[in-house]
């Protein structure tokens, strides 16, 4: 019997190739599409699960008052944290960034170096494949290597007990391997080549005991009996202690406590929430929000959904084509069950062979899918059980849902009146589903309007952070990386004397920010805060070098640039934006004396520049200042050049660039460019939003074709009547199409309101950002229309230009 169904099933789909093509396309692009968004979801919430202890490991960031987080911490925390709390603290470990060179020999490479305390290797799950990780960082001499780089450095060979060379404070020291650590996971947010000890650090012995120097992170296990809550709560009298200076200052200056009350207080982080946490997250190479992952969610099941409801309304419709092979096998003595089952068996054979040709869609496409969302997903996590009991739960729902109901409808057909040729019975039943088939055109046109709306909504943001003027040159000006082991001033320096006779090449400048996101991906900043007039002043610290506003075309409003003529200049001068000389409060800050740091002269304002946007357009312009101090890195050359032939300029400055650092790579961009990868997230919702918007469309479509093909042929005699009764081509498509466009229009109405709200919610997180315009929805509902009447009106015209003699000769 089972093989028998099997035999009818593909009959009926080779007979009705337009039902059965548009229901396994439909299905089969919904399955891959599917198939792709739920393994991106379930990658980016595997960040972290790996670690045995991640139930008990947190990240410590520091807050002051209600908004302002900050996850760089002062090294005698961590000491300070093991004397205070040795029953509640398991372990503790600062972590440090510490360059990228090793050496062993004559090769060198770049490499990701990061110095630990002893307790990191036991904290995370970072297994060794050779040493033991209670011991392998007990002494300061000693490095742990990851496999990778094990192998870069000495190939085949052990290299446990063999000395390599790393780049620390611009001097090679040498060091002995005691262990090397399987290769990181990819789904893990701290990421490394090379462990050392944390007391390697430059300067630590001058900051062990500062606690206004921060510089690392801090990670720490708790014992499992105590609580994130009630450590937290321990750790408010041990700020008042540690930092009683820090709150007097604030309270004297009248800064607002947080939620608890705190002026200042440690809070904890949890490792399994630090991928989605940008802004405390601090060591994610990408950190996303899981309202993003949910709407990956959302919009794989608004596709699978469209998918659906065109599987559900082709099989009623198409049911009326059944109607007597229903009939025959009823009275053959077949129960409306077994009916079912075939009917229902019909359908499971539908969604396999989609579901098949939707995973070999998604491996197709995997490769610009990645590139999409650049993350290194594979379709081997199929195999994790999880992975595959989804996809088979996802499968029979489809099934079950989209499938079952069609087969039970058809089951219940009227067996006498069918079998009289008065098909009525049918026709009744179908009418009967006709409220739902159009319920769900209408769910289908809803969906579609509101993923076009989303489109052109954050097409519209996008396109206005690209245009809108940031207030500085971003479209001559090259960003150069330093980079790891080459000395940023005298690259600086040497990048001068070389380029100084090029034509092509209009000035040079250094400093330790980049703008916008370069090739090397850094979003370095540094804030600092002191006291003005009794109240607390904060501000982003830049070091720049000369000709750095000139570089720029920043416009300087009030007094100088740094200048070589006055040589206190890189002592003690500095250059402000408006909103710090705003914060400042002084109607004319030139030659106001700022006290940064105690035993250090004080700083005097030389210029003031007009307000720049050197953060993303998601945040308000800040303070910021601008000084030259040799003592801080020179981490980004920026290159201003002519228009005119930029890209015999660029080859030049690759050129001058392998004389200068030959071990570097050059990784220089425009500025324009860097700006625009600040918002790679946004464009990649963009995307998103227009790939669905185009797929729920062409979904619809295709099933409002399919639709209408049937219903076209229910009407092929009205139609003739008609047009024999004198009724105009243009009025027959026109009454044809009428009741599908209604349909449309209502679905237009209840998805509107709906991305209005979506979208507002969405644009909250700007500092600057688009009103939404009415236009939008105009615009998404006259498309909706448009596609809608030229996928109806194809087969409407087809019909009415139909002769009706053919239509009625069976009369």
């Amino acid at each position: 019997m089972f093989l028998n169904y099997l035999k009818i099933a593909f009959r009926n789909l080779l007979k009705h190739k337009v039902y059965a093509a548009v229901n396994i396309v439909g299905l089969s692009v919904a399955f891959g599409v599917c198939l792709l968004l739920f393994l991106t979801v379930y990658h980016e919430f595997s960040y972290d699960t790996f670690h045995a202890n991640g139930n008990t490991l947190y990240r410590v960031y520091n807050q002051i008052g209600p908004d302002q987080k900050g996850t760089v911490l002062m090294a005698p925390f961590t000491p300070a944290v093991q004397k205070e709390f040795p029953g509640e603290v398991r372990r503790i470990s600062r972590i440090v960034d510490a360059g990228g060179l090793v050496r062993v020999g004559d090769k060198e490479v770049g490499k990701n170096i990061r110095l630990v305390d002893p307790d990191f290797l036991q904290m995370f799950t970072f297994p060794l494949v050779k040493g033991d990780a209670a011991t392998a960082l007990n002494s300061l001499s000693s490095v742990v290597l990851t496999e990778r780089v094990a192998t870069d450095l000495f190939g085949s060979a052990d290299p446990v007990g063999k000395t390599v060379s790393l780049l620390l404070s611009d001097k090679w020291q040498p060091f002995i391997v005691s262990g090397v650590l399987a290769n990181l996971p990819d789904n893990s947010s701290i990421q490394f080549d090379v462990l050392g000890r944390f007391e390697l650090t430059p300067n630590y012995q001058a900051s062990k005991n500062q606690w206004d120097n921060q510089y690392h992170s801090v990670f720490l296990q708790l014992n499992e009996k105590v609580t994130e809550t009630a450590f937290e709560q321990r750790l408010r009298p041990f700020t008042s202690k540690y930092l009683a200076q820090n709150l007097r200052n604030l309270k004297r200056d009248g800064s607002q406590p947080d939620e608890n009350g705190d002026l200042e207080s440690f809070r904890l982080l949890p490792m399994r929430d630090m991928h989605f946490n940008a802004e405390v997250g601090g060591d994610t190479i990408s950190a996303i929000k899981p309202v993003y992952l949910y709407l990956l969610l959302v919009i794989g099941g608004l596709i699978l959904l469209i998918a659906c409801i065109n599987f559900i309304n082709l099989s009623t419709a198409h049911s009326l084509t059944r109607s007597k092979e229903v009939g025959m096998r009823k009275v053959l003595g077949a129960l409306k069950m077994q009916l079912a089952f075939q009917f229902w068996g019909e359908a499971l054979i539908i969604c396999l062979f989609s579901l098949v040709l939707g995973g070999l869609m998604a491996f197709g496409l995997l490769s610009e899918y990645k590139k999409l969302f650049n993350n290194s997903l594979s379709l081997a996590s199929y195999k994790d059980p999880v992975v595959l009991l989804s996809i088979l739960g996802i499968f029979l729902l489809v099934t079950i849902l989209a499938g079952g109901y069609p087969a039970l409808f058809m089951a219940r057909f009227n067996t006498i009146e069918v079998l009289k040729g008065k098909i009525s019975a049918a026709r009744r039943s179908a009418s009967s589903a006709g409220g739902l088939r159009n319920t769900l055109v209408v769910v289908q046109f809803a969906i579609a309007t509101l993923l076009i709306v989303c489109t052109l909504v954050v097409w519209q943001q996008i396109s206005f952070l690209r245009s809108m003027p940031l207030g500085y040159n971003q479209n001559q000006v090259v960003s150069i990386p330093v980079g790891s082991g080459v000395n940023g001033q005298k690259a600086l320096d040497l990048m001068r004397d070389k380029l100084a006779q090029q034509p092509r090449i209009l000035s040079i400048t250094g400093t330790s920010r980049n703008l916008g996101r370069g090739t090397d991906g850094s979003t370095y900043t540094s804030i600092i805060g002191f006291d003005y007039k009794n109240r607390g002043v904060r501000s982003h610290w830049l070091r720049v070098d000369y000709d750095y506003v000139k570089t720029l075309d920043l416009k300087l409003l009030r007094g100088r640039d740094f200048s070589r003529e006055f040589a206190t200049d890189t002592v003690t001068a500095v250059v402000i934006n408006e909103a710090m000389a705003k914060q400042l409060g002084e109607k004319n800050p030139i030659g106001t004396l700022l006290n940064i740091n105690d035993g250090e002269p004080p700083k005097q304002v030389v210029g003031v520049v007009k307000n720049y946007h050197f953060e993303s357009l998601k945040q308000s312009i800040s303070p910021i200042s601008f000084f030259i101090d040799k003592d801080w890195a020179v981490n980004y050359i920026f290159v201003k050049i002519a228009p005119d032939n930029a890209p015999a300029t660029m080859d030049l400055l690759k050129k001058t660039w392998a004389e200068v650092a030959p071990k570097a790579t050059f990784l220089g961009t425009f500025l324009d460019e860097n700006t625009n990868r600040q918002y790679r997230s946004e464009e990649r919702m963009s995307q998103i939003f227009m790939s669905a918007a185009v797929l729920a469309i062409i979904l619809s479509c295709m099933g409002l074709f399919a639709i209408a093909i049937m219903v076209m042929t229910q009407r092929t005699k009205e139609i003739g009547v008609r047009k024999v009764l004198g009724a105009s081509v243009f009025s027959i498509v026109a009454l044809l199409s009428r009741d599908f466009l209604k349909l449309v229009l209502v679905g237009i109405i209840i998805a509107s309101p709906l991305a209005w709200w979506g979208m507002s919610q969405w644009l909250q997180e700007f500092a600057y950002k688009v009103d939404i315009q009415w236009w939008v929805f105009a615009l998404a509902g006259l498309l909706a229309v448009l596609i809608a009447f030229v996928t109806v009106s194809f087969q409407s015209i087809k019909a009415a230009l139909k002769n009706p003699v053919t239509s009625l000769r069976s009369e």
